[in-house]
């Protein structure tokens, strides 16, 4: 193999491993949790209410995310750092390097980064702040969900579940991750890249249409 191939399978390794490390984690800590705190499906209720549009979507801004975190999560995992970011997101740094961002003040919508977000930004617009600017996902980028409260439809693969690959408005169909949809991997909003990274055992497809990095 040339060079720049056994570097891209290492960059390959290193994501598939922390992304199933985060999701594993994660999910640990979500339990755990619920011994203490009762049914993850009434937290967002129980701490300061929240309000949510029409497909089911938290509405930025109507939750203390930060305090939320560190009441129902931060005692059942270890982290390193937390950061609030002027657009209200809120974001979590663990020790392995990596870090989970919750967006614009939601906990429904959640970006994990297998390196440094900081890192991932500047390959996109030079700076750290400027976070409404498009980052592809599934390049340094994955897009998470978490929405055990919500019985949309569009919501059905998050109900009573944990933090999971973002499956929104997904109809079950397989290669809908890669194509043909508005959140798969080759589509506007390229969410699905994560769950498609799941649904091969979390192994990176030989035909994932990207290059990942950390």
């Amino acid at each position: 193999m040339t060079l720049p191939v056994l570097v891209q399978n290492h960059r390959n390794k290193v994501v598939e491993t922390r992304l199933k490390k985060f999701y594993t984690t994660i999910n640990q800590a979500i339990k755990m949790s619920e011994l203490e705190n009762g049914d993850k499906k009434y937290w967002f209720s129980s701490f300061y209410g929240a309000d949510f549009d029409d497909e089911g979507h938290m509405i930025a801004g109507t939750i203390k995310i930060e305090e939320w975190f560190n009441k129902y999560l931060a005692p059942y995992i270890k982290t390193v750092k937390q950061e609030t970011l002027s657009d209200r997101s809120f974001i979590v740094y663990f020790a392995d390097g990596s870090a989970m961002r919750f967006y614009s003040g939601t906990m429904t919508d959640i970006f994990f980064y297998p390196g440094s977000p900081e890192k991932c930004w500047k390959r996109y617009n030079n700076s750290k702040y400027n976070y409404n600017i498009h980052i592809p996902n599934g390049k340094c980028q994955f897009a998470f969900g978490f929405s055990p409260f919500s019985t949309s439809p569009a919501w059905k693969y998050h109900y009573d579940k944990g933090i999971e690959p973002y499956k929104f408005a997904w109809n079950g169909d397989v290669k809908k991750l890669r194509d043909g949809s508005r959140y798969a991997c080759t589509g506007n909003e390229p969410h699905y890249c994560t769950t498609l990274i799941q649904q091969n055992n979390w192994t990176i497809p030989k035909d994932y249409p990207y290059r990942v990095s950390y």
